[in-house]
């Protein structure tokens, strides 16, 4: 008895030898697990962005922490390459900053108002 019908490792390639097979099969899990890994890192770039754009620095900074931490894993597993990862951790943190610093300008620009 095989795998059901439309499964991912129903035998419909053209591997015909032992190891081919194998091959394919490990393959195939491969994929998936891969799959996974990039939809958990897309779904974590989302839920942070979108704190950013909600202007939440306190909960977008620590989502920042978690998010690197993802991005470095993924980089070590083989799902992404490390330059990616590098650009999607430099994006992140410059907008992180970016949303911080209008903020920390606030109490600036009051303060030079009331000192002229």
């Amino acid at each position: 008895m095989g795998p059901p019908e439309g499964h991912l490792l129903q035998r419909n390639t053209v591997a015909s030898h032992e190891s081919a097979l194998k091959a394919h099969r490990q393959n195939v899990v491969r994929r998936e697990h891969n799959r996974q890994l990039r939809s958990k890192l897309r779904n974590a770039l989302r839920s942070i962005r979108a704190l950013i754009d909600e202007d939440d620095f306190t909960k977008a900074k620590t989502e920042l922490k978690g998010t690197i931490s993802l991005i470095d894993r993924m980089v070590t597993k083989g799902a992404i390459h490390r330059n990616a990862a590098a650009r999607y951790k430099s994006r992140l943190q410059a907008r992180v900053v970016a949303t911080a610093a209008p903020k920390a300008e606030a109490p600036k620009a009051a303060a030079k108002k009331s000192a002229k």
